[in-house]
């Protein structure tokens, strides 16, 4: 007897179809999994053997092998518990061959015959759907796979359900798409005193995807402000949130909840290892960076990250995206994130307020961590000075981030229409995916505002790349005001924001 069922391999957001095959002989009773299977997949076997159990079922008293086809592929998690038991099914003649002929299973199993969720299931349906196959995957997951497309969707709570379905004693109803359940209203800019141009900053960024970096001592405000990024930023686009969720999937956060217009947040903490904030480990996960695609990664203490973490960093926030090589492969994942860091202008914190004993060596090797080529691909710089008491004792008089949040969604919407038309192998949404041959064409400064522009890059000696970024910012400006032309004056603002000293001036 001998049966088969499709199912999924993952790599990275790849997606490799793979045939289980089942063959039931006669010889010695014995239960083999082969096709490169990792230690989870082996111990399928036993999960197996329990739900099938809990069916009434018993295996055939003869030699058993099941083949992960191809086999120079290597098998990882759990979800290939539900097509081996399925093709095992029908090789025990429960269910007919052709009942699952044109379908993708996966699904980890649990000793009493639930079907549980697993990481992946969006990506296997958007696979079936290119196919015009059909998906049986966990209940859980449901809502997730319903985002795939026009597919038969067969999501079952345990084993014996799908049985059911396909002998036609039970109809599964098809599952309808999740979208998780929005935040709510979140931290208000208004709440934080003072810090005026840092919160000029903050919606600067927003406006235009710029990466920030705050300097100021303890307490001064830099993660309150960083909070409050998220309130200021538009919802997911559709096909954005599409894109995150593949991610998302893959690395198991859509079990229980669905696709989120809400753009992410991700604030490691500074311990983080280079696989955990890059990606990497033994599967090749993805790291914070790929999780923040399309939205903000906040890295507070910025230079008590290790160094090579933050130098991995490099490429990523130039293409927008992050390959990891092992020696089994590359995998490759979208990274096209907003950093957002901030740090002490040294280690004790306070340099700028003369009380630092170890002055100016303690700000020169703290901030000596950071590398000056990262540095070059950030920005917005600016000093978070302490607040004031008076400032502290009066009520905030600042806008409301629901005020910031239009202005930024207007200028956002101007950029959207001036990129329309980029190629979808360049796709560019926001000025800082920009590179400079566009923004030569749509952020060219008036007379006024090149002489200046070109003067400044000699007398501060910026780089081709830190040239560019101040066109990046002038745009945006431009835009945040609804001007069709970068003028002087947006060009003087985004020079103020370029890195101009490595230390603070003590006061």
């Amino acid at each position: 007897m001998a049966a088969q069922v499709r199912t999924v391999a993952f790599h990275g957001i790849e997606v490799i179809e793979v045939e289980t095959q089942v063959t039931v002989t006669s010889g010695l009773p014995a239960f083999t999994v082969v096709g490169l299977p990792d230690k989870a997949v082996a111990e399928s076997r036993e999960r197996v053997r329990s739900a099938l159990s809990s069916l009434g079922l018993a295996l055939p008293p003869k030699h058993i092998t099941v083949n992960l086809a191809p086999a120079d592929v290597l098998k990882e998690g759990s979800h290939f518990d539900l097509p081996i038991a399925l093709a095992l099914l029908v090789a025990m003649d429960v269910l007919p061959a052709d009942e699952l002929d044109g379908y993708t299973a996966l699904g980890e199993l649990s000793l009493d015959g639930s079907v549980t969720g697993v990481a992946g299931v969006l990506l296997a349906g958007l696979s079936a759907a290119s196919r015009e196959w059909g998906l049986i995957c966990p209940a859980i997951c449901g809502g997730e796979a319903a985002w795939a497309g026009e597919i038969e969707i067969v999501a079952a709570p345990n084993l014996l359900a799908i049985v059911n379905h396909f002998k036609g004693t039970q109809l599964l109803p098809p599952p309808e798409p999740r979208l998780a359940a929005s935040p709510g209203a979140g931290l208000d800019l208004a709440e934080v005193k003072g810090q005026e141009t840092a919160k000029r900053a903050i919606e600067i960024a927003a406006a235009g995807g710029h990466n920030l970096l705050m300097v100021g001592p303890p307490g001064s405000g830099k993660s309150m402000l960083a909070a409050r990024l998220p309130g200021l930023l538009p919802p997911l686009e559709p096909a954005e949130a599409l894109e995150l969720g593949m991610i998302q999937s893959v690395a198991g956060g859509l079990r229980s909840t669905g696709l989120s217009r809400t753009r992410p947040f991700r604030e490691p903490h500074h311990s983080a290892s280079l696989p955990a904030l890059v990606g990497g480990g033994i599967r090749a996960h993805p790291g914070e960076i790929s999780l923040a695609h399309q939205g903000v990664l906040f890295l507070d203490e910025l230079p008590e990250f290790n160094r090579a973490a933050l130098e991995a960093l490099r490429q990523p926030l130039e293409t927008g995206r992050v390959s990891i090589a092992r020696a089994n492969g590359h995998v490759t994942y979208p990274a096209r994130f907003q950093l957002i860091a901030a740090m002490n202008p040294c280690r004790c914190g306070h340099f700028a307020e003369e009380a630092c004993g170890r002055a100016p060596r303690c700000a020169e090797d703290y901030q000596g961590r950071l590398s000056g080529p990262l540095l070059d691909r950030i920005d917005l710089h600016i000093d978070v000075p302490a607040v004031s008491p008076a400032d502290l004792t009066l009520p905030a008089p600042g806008e409301t981030s629901a005020a910031v949040a239009r202005r930024v969604a207007a200028a956002r919407q101007r950029q959207a229409s001036r990129y329309a038309k980029s190629p979808p192998e360049r796709r560019i949404s926001i000025n800082a995916e920009a590179d400079g041959t566009v923004l030569e064409q749509v952020a060219a400064p008036d007379p006024d505002g090149r002489t200046l522009l070109v003067r400044a890059t000699e007398r501060l000696r910026l780089s081709a790349r830190g040239y560019h970024r101040v066109l990046r910012v002038a745009r945006t400006l431009a835009d945040l005001e609804g001007a069709a032309t970068v003028g002087r004056r947006h060009v003087a603002e985004a020079l103020s924001y370029r890195r101009q000293r490595s230390l603070p001036e003590s006061t």
